[in-house]
């Protein structure tokens, strides 16, 4: 739990470090499109683990800020696929170097033996952690619910 809290902070930290009022949960969507690239909406639900209709409330607060760009599937005009937009890239970058810095300076704080066996834990955890809910693994699970590999609005190879 104190692990956790601690990643918490560090992001509540880090997203207080720009000046756009953003929530950890749209931050958390922000990240997950900065990861996973455009991605169907139904998707990015299945992805954040929450209902499509609260994916859709995100969504629409985030494109009012400028910050992710919807548009419909030119292939199945069904689907909504959501990208960040480059204000929203630039967002992201900025609050993920800030939380990497956080982290490189506690990091750094370490006794060299303790943190020579941090990365083999952290890498441990993570693993554990895929097993247990592909959600936490969005690399690899947002590209399946996705359906797309290939970015769905520029089907150019």
């Amino acid at each position: 739990m104190a692990a956790s809290r601690l990643v918490v902070a560090l992001s509540a930290r880090a997203l207080a470090s720009v000046d756009v009022p953003l929530t950890l949960p749209q931050l958390r969507s922000l990240v997950a499109l900065h990861t996973c690239g455009p991605i169907k909406l139904a998707a990015m639900a299945a992805t954040l683990g929450v209902t499509p209709s609260t994916a859709l409330r995100m969504a629409e607060r985030l494109e009012a800020q400028g910050l992710i760009d919807r548009r419909v599937n030119p292939d199945n005009r069904r689907e909504v696929v959501l990208r960040l937009t480059p204000a929203g890239e630039e967002l992201v970058g900025r609050v993920l170097s800030h939380r990497r810095a956080e982290i490189r300076i506690l990091v750094e704080r370490l006794p060299a033996r303790e943190r020579a066996g941090l990365l083999p834990a952290l890498t441990a955890l993570t693993a554990a952690a895929g097993e247990i809910d592909p959600g936490l693994a969005p690399s690899a699970e947002a590209g399946r619910l996705a359906g797309v590999v290939d970015d769905p609005l520029n089907p150019a190879p």
